[in-house]
């Protein structure tokens, strides 16, 4: 019904052009005194003509507008199945589009091109910012003093943020490095409790973690991103109590905290790219990234990511893995 209006309105003029004939052509006959039955019958074969022709041409309108309807959605098949032209006008409409189309793939082919060397420079500049890094560690290591301690972790938080860099290039890019096998979920936890096993003495923070033997087909790299993410919000805005991880049957990773907790209100916007949030602002030390990044990753696995906390109490991040990887 609504595309029979759709299509009344785009005729509508030509409708109301035809009444006024018609009405001139009524009033012609009146003036000649013409029978009123040559007239009824006249009116009548023409509605019979109208009503088949506008049939005809309704039928040809809806096929026309479904094809449309196909076209945006797959408007990368543009140019392959463009609709034939009926008229100069179309001729010139089409051959607009077609060069609008040819230019935009243009434009996409450059800008990928751009982004693939950006994300090179990136990959590369990374592996060599690394090893100054690693240098700095292993000087850092030979005196075990306050100084060099708290130096030690500023190293450690630089090095977090520069492989963040890498990964804000590949989440935010369209092609896809996930690799799909059964991965075990306690290997990837401890890999990531090893990983941030000195921030967890040096602030005195107690681990509750009794392992799993649970499996799950993902991508052992991104799903240790997430958790990585994860443990570093827990360790970075907990200065005293535990963190405390759980697996449950269903594949859930429960990673909770005793720190600062998030306000209710910052809650739904978690996610957004650069939102700190009240708590972050205050503590000086959010990006607003860091969980960007672990929900894209989270999307970009299949993973359904929940947040729950409450300020002064802690934070609960819940990571519900699926049965397999739900790459795009």
């Amino acid at each position: 019904m609504k595309l029979f209006l759709k299509f009344v309105k785009q005729y509508l003029g030509t409708a109301l052009l035809f009444a006024v004939f018609a009405g001139i052509f009524a009033f012609v006959f009146s003036l000649y005194s013409l029978e009123v039955e040559a007239v009824l019958y006249a009116s009548i074969l023409c509605a019979f003509v109208a009503i088949n022709v506008i049939g005809i041409h309704f039928f040809h309108f809806r096929a026309e507008y479904y094809k449309r309807e196909e076209l945006l959605r797959h408007v990368e098949l543009l140019n392959e199945h463009l609709p034939e032209a009926h008229s100069p006008e179309q001729e010139q409409w089409l051959a607009i589009i077609a060069e609008l189309n040819e230019q935009c793939q243009q434009a996409d082919l450059q800008l990928r091109s751009e982004r693939t060397d950006m994300l090179d420079y990136f990959t590369v500049w990374v592996h060599q910012i690394k090893i100054p890094i690693s240098v700095m560690h292993m000087e850092l290591d030979e005196a075990d003093t306050p100084e060099n301690r708290a130096i030690s972790d500023e190293l450690f938080r630089i090095e977090q943020y520069v492989e963040m860099v890498l990964c804000y290039f590949r989440l935010d890019g369209d092609t896809s490095d996930l690799v799909s096998e059964k991965v075990q979920i306690d290997e990837v936890i401890r890999t990531g409790l090893r990983k941030y096993a000195p921030l967890f003495i040096r602030k005195k923070l107690h681990l509750e973690y009794e392992g799993t033997k649970l499996t799950a087909v993902t991508d052992s790299k991104w799903l240790g991103f997430i958790i990585e993410q994860v443990l570093s919000n827990a360790v970075k805005y907990t200065d005293s109590g535990k963190v405390t991880i759980t697996v449950s049957a269903d594949r859930t990773i429960m990673i909770s905290d005793t720190g600062i907790g998030i306000s209710a209100e910052d809650i739904p916007r978690i996610f957004e790219r650069g939102y700190t949030g009240y708590n972050g602002r205050a503590e000086h030390k959010s990006t607003g990234l860091g969980l960007y990044l672990v929900k894209k990753a989270c999307d970009k696995l299949g993973v359904q990511i929940e947040i729950r906390s409450k300020v002064g109490e802690g934070t609960s991040v819940f990571l519900k893995l699926p049965e397999t990887i739900k790459a795009d």
